[in-house]
Parts: structure tokens; C-alpha cells; sequence
């Protein structure tokens, strides 16, 4: 059951928005979290030397301790360009810019991921309310959360952190290794 309480959304937001640039909300891990077995072999997370080396530190600790990056400053919360996003550490296919809408929230948002096995739902009883969490199904990255208040068809909104994602523009999903992704943007796949 997703539960969308107004008094956690206003403790988020105000936290949000009391944050100096370059601060995170931080969270530990769940550790009783398990995630399926991979999907694709072609998907992997790599060990933890190698994520440090990779990512930068707020794609770390947004990714791989559940941090939170501040709104309306991150990289594609505000991004209108077609392609898909995939998880920035495992390089699994998650979203795509044709389920992407302008939330107000100052995060990506999405009506529902690319595909229904790309995700992962647990519950966070953090910040004095309940939310439904949102990670990578193969690398097991914390990708934000989802609520019940997205547009139609779904009437869901997947909000998510830029820092947890790579955006593959429409023009390079071949070349990336994507091209299964390009019906999506094909006139009539809508």
C-alpha cells in the first residue's frame, strides 16, 4: 500500500529546502533488503573499489546509501530530451523520457518504469512517515520513491534521483548498446 501522508512530504520538502548545496539527506541501509537474482546478464553492479572509482560521491551516496540529492539543482530533473535513463551503476534500462512529466518536485518523474521487472519496492519508515522506496532490481540501487499521486494512466509518480541515473539520448541507444529501447520513439509506439 503506498501512503502519501501531507505532514511527510511538508518534513521532506522543508528539509529539502534548508539544505545548504552539496548536502544530503542520508540514510543507512536496509539491510534485511534482498533483491531478486539478475534479469540480463549483460547488467552487473560491480564491486565497491570499483563503484568508489566510477561514481562521484553523490552518486555513491545517493545509490549506495539511500541519500537524497536536493531538488531542483540535479541533472535531469528538468530534462526534456528522448532517450531512456538507465541505473548509473549497473547500466540496466529503468525509465524512459516518453513516461517522463513535470512533477513540480524539482526530481525526475516518471508514470511507471521502461519495463515491470526493472524495479524493486521496500518499505522506509524513515523521516516520521511511511513511503514506498524504489531500487534496481539487478545492482540493487536506491533509486528514490514512488507515490500515488502521478497523472494518468497510471496515477502513480516515480520520483527519482538524477545522481542514481545515466540518460542515453534517442540518437545514441544503438551505438550504446540500446537499440531494443528505439520502438519507444517510434511514432506509433504511442
Amino acid at each position: 500500500m503506498r501512503q502519501n501522508t501531507l505532514f511527510g512530504v511538508a518534513a521532506l520538502a522543508a528539509a529539502a529546502a534548508i539544505m545548504l548545496p552539496g548536502t544530503l539527506i542520508s540514510a543507512q541501509p536496509d539491510a534485511g533488503a534482498a533483491n531478486p537474482p539478475p534479469a540480463d546478464s549483460r547488467y552487473v553492479k560491480p564491486d565497491d573499489a570499483v563503484l568508489k572509482e566510477r561514481l562521484t560521491p553523490l552518486q555513491y551516496d545517493v545509490t549506495q546509501n539511500e541519500a537524497t540529492e536536493r531538488a531542483f539543482s540535479n541533472e535531469y530533473w528538468d530534462n526534456k530530451k528522448a532517450g531512456i535513463y538507465v541505473d548509473i551503476v549497473s547500466g540496466e534500462p529503468l525509465f524512459s523520457s516518453t513516461d517522463k512529466f513535470k512533477s513540480g518536485t524539482g526530481w525526475p518523474s516518471f508514470t511507471r518504469p521502461i519495463s515491470g521487472n526493472a524495479l524493486t519496492e521496500h518499505t522506509d519508515t524513515r523521516f516520521f512517515m511511511k513511503r514506498t522506496e524504489l531500487k534496481s532490481t539487478i545492482a540493487g540501487s536506491h533509486l528514490g520513491h514512488v507515490f500515488d499521486d502521478g497523472p494518468k494512466p497510471t496515477g502513480l509518480r516515480y520520483c527519482i534521483n538524477s545522481a542514481s541515473l545515466r540518460f542515453i539520448p534517442v540518437e545514441d541507444l544503438e551505438k550504446e548498446g540500446y537499440g531494443d529501447y528505439l520502438e519507444l520513439f517510434e511514432k506509433d509506439a504511442h
